[in-house]
């Protein structure tokens, strides 16, 4: 009944670009947790505690970013920005997810080429690592709790499961499968994917948001061929510029222009988020040209899920790497060759998000309530419910068995993540705070361990 009385009756104040500014920077600095926990924050911030957003256009957003390739927290933060503020306002959104963690990841990639292993930043990243699997685990929950609201749904993510982890299928295998599910469902079935199931009542929680259910779709967000043809033309413009740029100076055998060329691929395979296209980076930056090896590529992923950000991000350190090694700028400028490359790498690898978002988004606008255009992407929803909960468990198999099922059980780490569960569930811990206690609990205790 508190919760009833505590509902706010009104509409929020109006946000300032500025205000939103600070906030998506913030964004930028606490999104770990990987995409599902950085969905949460989004969801818990502006749909539960600012109230910019309903929850049913927040899924509605969040369905559009799932289909795309790329990473669909950022897609998601460029989507409510631009939404609120134009298209500033999705180049800010969008922007500020990446940058700290193209600046972090700099950082820390200086670090670990230079200087190697610290014992105290792989203390710190030991207990980092079983609350990462917790956030994943939590946010699964969350995001299923008001995904999944019937049956059919849950057998949808519990497909999606059984397919990547049992028989290993590709994501975008799943998604297809899921959205034929949900085209054919909504036509014999459509009671069962008619998302607003659960939007009365996330209504009744949340109080009115200042984009609700009902909100005109603002005069920037109509479609327009003439803005569509606009975005396009300026999006390929840009990469056409850069790519030109790169041939200009180092010719198309050059490491930067091979870089550009390559994670412009890769940017357009990324469905289904970092993992379903890591084997495919691993094959071309490993292997192919060979600008890092595979332990190092290892060690970037585990640098990639211990920093906020997409966890795609992981390419900034397989440029910063390939850029130091294959020294672009020379024998003199090693710490500069891994930042351009690391730059260069992060430009091509989101430029393509930001152009499906600023296009593709006054289409989705028009889709509100259209049974036809949402059934699918409820069902692929449910089915990335099931997808969420394989990687939390490739985290946790990584986290507590390190050398495998034939090895030792990590059980420090196993301690560390049951906390950390149980601080997300009872006590409603921040993620921020979270992930400072288990590291300083990881170092104390790979400082206090026996050699």
């Amino acid at each position: 009944m508190s919760g009833i009385a505590a509902t706010p009756a009104t509409r929020p104040e109006p946000v300032s670009f500025w205000q939103a500014f600070a906030f998506w920077l913030k964004l930028g600095f606490v999104s770990f947790g990987g995409p599902a926990g950085q969905i949460a924050i989004m969801h818990t911030e502006l749909v539960e505690r600012r109230r910019w957003i309903s929850e049913k256009r927040f899924l509605h957003a969040l369905n559009y970013c799932m289909v795309l390739p790329g990473p669909e927290a950022q897609q998601l933060a460029t989507y409510i920005g631009w939404l609120m503020h134009r298209t500033r306002g999705g180049l800010v959104a969008g922007g500020l997810f990446v940058l700290p963690s193209l600046f972090i990841l700099i950082a820390l990639s200086w670090i670990y080429i230079a200087y190697g292993q610290l014992p105290v930043v792989a203390g710190l990243f030991y207990g980092i690592k079983p609350a990462v699997t917790a956030l994943v685990l939590h946010a699964a929950h969350r995001i299923g709790t008001r995904a999944l609201k019937n049956g059919w749904l849950w057998a949808i993510a519990a497909g999606a499961f059984v397919a990547i982890f049992a028989l290993d299928l590709p994501f975008p295998l799943i998604v297809l499968a899921a959205a034929l599910i949900g085209h054919f469902g909504g036509r014999f079935a459509p009671q069962v994917f008619v998302v607003g199931g659960g939007h009365g009542t996330a209504k009744k929680s949340y109080g009115p948001a200042l984009i609700d259910d009902d909100t005109p779709t603002p005069g920037h967000a109509l479609f327009t061929r003439a803005r569509l043809a606009r975005v396009l033309l300026i999006g390929g413009g840009l990469w056409l510029a850069a790519m030109g740029l790169l041939l200009a100076q180092w010719g198309w055998q050059g490491t930067l222009t091979q870089m550009g060329w390559f994670f412009t691929k890769a940017a357009l395979l990324t469905f289904g988020g970092a993992y379903a296209v890591l084997p495919y980076v691993y094959q071309g930056a490993v292997e192919q040209h060979q600008w890092l090896s595979a332990t190092q590529m290892i060690d970037g992923l585990a640098l990639g899920e211990t920093t906020p950000g997409p966890l795609i991000m992981v390419v900034a350190f397989v440029g910063f790497v390939g850029g130091w090694v294959k020294q672009v700028l020379g024998p003199d400028a090693l710490f500069l060759a891994g930042a351009t490359a690391a730059t260069v790498v992060t430009f091509f690898t989101f430029l393509p998000s930001f152009i499906f978002i600023l296009a593709g988004g006054p289409l989705i606008e028009t889709t509100h309530g259209n049974l036809k255009f949402t059934a699918p992407l409820t069902a692929i929803t449910a089915a990335v419910v099931g997808v969420i909960l394989n990687l939390a468990l490739f985290f946790a198999y990584h986290v507590l068995w390190p050398q495998g099922f034939a090895g030792r059980f990590d059980w420090p780490s196993a301690l560390i993540a049951l906390g950390a569960l149980l601080a997300l569930f009872r006590f409603k811990l921040g993620v921020l705070t979270l992930l400072a206690g288990c590291a300083a609990v990881g170092l104390a205790f790979t400082l206090l361990s026996p050699v």
